[in-house]
């Protein structure tokens, strides 16, 4: 009876000790966030192809898009400090006349009217982008190349509460 009453509390003192590290450990990992296997799966497609005509084709147009529909569908996309970076650089290349696409192309619709934006106002939606990474991502691998962008730019935004 000894025995298995010194056993027993070897295998509880083991058991509580393995759950204090396990929860030592994964505070280190930072929070874990549900995600939708699929969402995940068409967001990183969207990410691919955003990245190709980035880099590749010099479409900032596009690539734009492909970032907002990303933005608007899935917010907790693991990657999605890559896609606000580019989402900021291609706005930024709109606004300087860079690409192959004209920016004239990238369109917003407000109810039945439709209208482009001028050199200002894709500065301003880059800063917007480029801010919200380097307030919400601090530890993004982006983080240094966003605030040099946000740097000639005016700075980042103040953090708001809805970020």
């Amino acid at each position: 009876m000894k025995k298995f009453s010194i056993t027993f509390v070897s295998l509880a003192l083991l058991f509580c000790l393995s759950s204090i590290v396990c929860a030592q450990g994964g505070a280190k990992q930072g929070p874990q966030v549900a995600r939708d296997s699929d969402l995940e799966k068409d967001s990183l497609h969207n990410l691919e192809v955003a990245r190709h005509y980035f880099k590749t084709r010099k479409a900032y147009v596009a690539a734009l898009q492909r970032c907002e529909e990303i933005i608007a569908a899935n917010p907790a996309f693991s990657k999605i400090d890559e896609v606000l970076f580019m989402a900021g650089e291609s706005s930024l290349h709109l606004a300087d006349g860079k690409g192959k696409q004209e920016s004239s192309l990238y369109v917003i619709h407000e109810g039945d009217t439709k209208r482009t934006l001028t050199p200002d106002q894709f500065r301003d939606l880059a800063r917007d982008y480029l801010s919200q990474l380097v307030n919400s991502y601090p530890d993004s691998s982006y983080r240094t190349q966003a605030e040099e962008s946000l740097r000639a730019l005016g700075g980042p935004k103040p953090k708001s509460g809805g970020q």
